[in-house]
């Protein structure tokens, strides 16, 4: 993790200054994730980056708990929150494989563009499934890369060895799902917006 946390943070000024790639379907994403949310909630984002995301749903929710690994992508977060003047969101520095706090402890979890960049997307996905309450829902949105040309799926490997790029792992849209619904979800929204977008999943915890 100590390594993945240095790549980010030499790219956090960066990404926080980057567009939203697509605008439109990041708007559907959070207006879809609203559906879900309630006052009285407790949620978790994983892999929250600068923060945006998690400012976006703080008006609908009890609490949001974020975690990254990047210290400079958290303090730019920090900054935001701080400038708006939000007081339900807690932000620490933890990947979500090393996140320590008791199951069932949330209503949503959410992990956007982030189920690519993890070793192990079932250990990960497991993990999700514990943290939640009985019929908790999880949000995410992954770039699936299954089917990418030979050359992506040997460069950005070795760029990730050398500590050069992010981590990344190729995987198609139906192996994602897969296991997710093996993990013991059951998918209640799936949204591609188009070839190459990131698939957007909305999952309930099964019992």
């Amino acid at each position: 993790m100590k390594q993945q946390s240095k790549v980010w943070d030499r790219f956090a000024k960066r990404y926080a200054k980057s567009p939203v790639a697509d605008k439109d379907a990041y708007q559907m994403k959070l207006q879809v994730t609203r559906e879900y949310l309630r006052p009285d909630m407790e949620v978790l984002e994983f892999g929250c980056g600068t923060g945006s995301t998690a400012i976006a749903q703080a008006p609908y929710v009890k609490h949001i708990q974020a975690v990254d690994i990047s210290p400079k992508m958290l303090a730019i977060a920090q900054g935001k929150v701080d400038a708006k003047n939000i007081n339900n969101i807690t932000f620490a520095l933890s990947g979500i494989e090393d996140f320590s706090v008791a199951d069932r402890s949330f209503d949503v979890v959410m992990g956007h563009s982030i189920l690519h960049l993890v070793e192990d997307k079932e250990k990960v996905i497991a993990k999700v499934h514990d943290l939640l309450k009985p019929g908790g829902i999880f949000v995410s949105s992954t770039v699936c890369m299954g089917g990418a040309h030979i050359i992506l799926k040997v460069v950005l490997p070795i760029g990730g060895f050398l500590g050069l790029l992010p981590l990344f792992k190729f995987f198609s849209v139906k192996e994602l799902a897969d296991s997710i619904v093996d993990a013991g979800f059951e998918i209640e929204h799936q949204w591609q917006p188009g070839k190459g977008k990131s698939v957007f999943i909305v999952a309930k915890k099964s019992g």
